[in-house]
């Protein structure tokens, strides 16, 4: 007679029970408490664009605001642009970048890559260090640097030089970050075809980080082009633009809006909104172009 063995027998699927009333509360308690502080986070945001937009659209939608300078115009006048603000601010955050850059790429690739023992220790700390040293702080480094003990006059590149301390901890982070989600396997796979390690960095790596990299390095730029205190700090202000970047005075919007609050004529206050709209339009634009590249990169992978 055959017995019929215990695993045989059907197991009846385990059951849940309804989830209680007590729990359904709390979830509902806590989804409302966590969509009011949204709300409340989010009205100070939507004040703060609706008095930018609101002041300083009339000034932003003139012609002349985008192709001429404040040169021949009176501080009681209005008219004139902030065509050589842009030029300043777009100069000084493009040789920032030109610097900082290549030299958080390398040392991300450094901390990730071969980074061992003290040497990484130390690099790690001067990072952390630099991520939260106080702007006014990067400027009067650079002054007592680059001006006061150098001889250098004050000048648009001293800016950018003090931009490079503020940004290059930023574009280290994010590369480190984005250097460490590549999968080891994609480096092993490499190195068992006997490729050499920097050449699996430069091939590899690197290429397959870029859409995250290129992002991180677009959101750097763009934290460092509201940047006030380097420029009120290591140059002036000057009404028409000024392409000599290591002499002379250079206007940037910080400094335009700076230099305007003191002005308590109308034509003062229009331009301070305007300058501050441009200022906001310009790093919405480096945030989409962040978005728009990190989905066409990881789109074209």
């Amino acid at each position: 007679m055959a017995t019929t063995s215990t695993l045989d027998k059907p197991v009846k699927a385990p059951t849940f029970r309804d989830v209680s009333t007590g729990r359904k509360i709390k979830n509902n308690v806590a989804t409302g408490l966590v969509g009011l502080c949204f709300v409340i986070a989010l009205i100070p945001l939507v004040w703060v664009l609706y008095m930018v937009i609101s002041e300083g659209i009339g000034a932003v939608a003139s012609a002349d605001w985008w192709q001429k300078s404040q040169k021949g115009i009176l501080p009681d006048q209005t008219g004139g642009g902030v065509y050589h603000a842009i030029y300043g601010t777009v100069v000084q955050s493009a040789v920032a970048a030109v610097i900082a850059v290549p030299l958080g790429i390398m040392a991300a690739v450094y901390l990730v890559e071969y980074g061992r023992g003290r040497l990484a220790r130390v690099t790690t700390f001067m990072v952390d260090i630099l991520a939260g040293v106080p702007s006014i702080v990067a400027a009067l480094f650079i002054f007592a640097l680059w001006i006061a003990t150098l001889g250098f006059p004050q000048s648009s590149f001293a800016v950018s030089l003090a931009l490079v301390l503020l940004m290059l901890p930023v574009v280290v982070r994010s590369t480190e970050e984005m250097l460490k989600l590549v999968p080891d396997e994609l480096r092993e796979a490499s190195y068992a075809l006997g490729v050499p390690k920097w050449k699996t960095i430069v091939r590899i790596v690197v290429p397959t980080a870029a859409p995250g990299m290129i992002s991180g390095i677009l959101l750097a730029l763009a934290r460092v082009m509201g940047e006030t205190a380097p420029v009120l700090v290591l140059v002036g202000y000057a009404k028409s633009i000024n392409t000599n970047m290591f002499d002379g005075n250079m206007a940037s919007l910080p400094l335009l809006i700076y230099q305007e609050l003191a002005n308590p004529e109308p034509a003062g206050r229009e331009r301070v909104w305007g300058a501050a709209l441009t200022l906001i339009l310009l790093i919405a634009l480096l945030y989409a172009a962040a978005a728009v590249v990190n989905k066409l990169l990881t789109r074209n992978r």
